[in-house]
């Protein structure tokens, strides 16, 4: 069985969400997002307490806000780190992202594994699976847990909403189709975990979403 965490950090409001096997307590992070030493502190204690075994670290997309605790992660825990090939220009200008916020971030480590819809990971017995969705980014990928009927969707489908196309790279006609070839074929009770605000299902964003209907 897949657990998920989802934790809010940053002053984004931004969904650090923590994927792990039950049986084999293998974790993997999505989108770190903690800044301050106290935000490091509730992820490395809430690992602690529950007994995880750290294995990877995922980003969906290279925005500040989901990759401000890469470099904490790497670091600290050593694993892999898989990242979308092309977002690594947002990544290679981490620090200028940042300091547009007024924040002051290292230039995170080099990714370990470049993502594609062939990239095979799993946790314990259970596997993930990329789907590419380009749009918020260039490069972003949401990661679809079929025996669980879980999605994590980044910054590219919310809860009644859907990621910016403002920003670099972002292109809205791009996202929409994104969504609706990636996202709304999956089945209406898949539970979708966006990287801000709460969660939801396919099938109430195929009702309720008012960018998609």
């Amino acid at each position: 069985m897949m657990n998920i965490k989802s934790v809010v950090f940053n002053n984004f409001a931004e969904n650090t969400i923590l994927l792990w096997d039950d049986e084999t307590k293998e974790a993997a992070v999505v989108d770190p997002g903690m800044y301050t030493k106290d935000e490091e502190k509730i992820f490395d204690d809430y690992l602690v307490e529950n007994n995880l075994q750290l294995k990877a670290l995922i980003n969906t997309h290279c925005h500040i806000d989901h990759i401000l605790g890469c470099g904490y992660v790497k670091n600290k825990y050593k694993v892999d780190y898989y990242a979308p090939e092309k977002d690594l220009l947002l990544l290679k200008n981490a620090a200028t992202q940042a300091e547009m916020f007024g924040l002051n971030l290292n230039t995170p480590p080099e990714p370990d594994k470049l993502i594609s819809e062939e990239t095979e990971f799993s946790l314990g017995n259970v596997e993930l699976k990329f789907l590419f969705t380009p749009g918020h980014t260039p490069g972003e990928f949401c990661i679809y847990i079929k025996t669980e009927k879980m999605c994590v969707t980044g910054d590219v489908l919310f809860k009644e909403g859907i990621g910016r196309t403002d920003l670099w790279g972002g292109d809205y006609n791009t996202l929409i189709n994104s969504i609706k070839q990636k996202l709304f074929t999956l089945p209406d009770d898949v539970k979708i975990f966006p990287g801000h605000g709460d969660p939801s299902t396919i099938g109430h964003e195929k009702q309720n979403n008012p960018f998609l209907n």
